[in-house]
């Protein structure tokens, strides 16, 4: 039976990856939480399920020319030298600081995704308009 729970997580992950939401966000947990997969085992195979995802994905989204290669760029060389030391670093710690650490990171995410939600839906009401800039977010909203 435990084959029907990894169908069922990969179909989530697939899903959400595929929308550049990040597999990972639902299947490192859904693994932890339905299969007690122990967490640094959860975050090695979403690793090691994110390659062919990404390739694919990723081929995609170029043949429609949504990918802006030199910014694209810019952001994947450090991040995979930087994934590198993070890898290393992550091997040494215990599944349950890799919980927090995740954890923490899903937190922070999911809460600026709603104080921007929130700060779109004032200014649509208001019939505005509207551009958010952030650090790493450019969001134009028209009513």
């Amino acid at each position: 039976m435990d084959w029907l729970y990894y169908i069922i997580i990969s179909v989530f992950s697939g899903a959400f990856a595929g929308m550049g939401m990040g597999g990972g966000t639902f299947l490192i947990p859904l693994l932890i939480l339905i299969t007690n997969t122990p967490q640094t085992e959860a975050q090695a195979q979403n690793l090691v399920v994110f390659v062919p995802m990404a390739i694919v994905v990723g081929i995609i989204y170029a043949c429609q020319k949504l990918i802006d290669w030199k910014r694209a760029w810019i952001v994947a060389l450090p991040a995979t030298v930087l994934s590198v030391v993070a890898a290393l670093v992550a091997v040494n710690l215990s599944g349950r600081v890799l919980c927090i650490i995740f954890g923490a990171f899903v937190a922070a995410v999911g809460f600026w995704q709603l104080v921007l939600a929130i700060i779109r839906l004032a200014r649509q009401k208001r019939g505005t308009k509207t551009q958010i800039k952030t650090p790493a977010i450019k969001t134009d909203i028209e009513k």
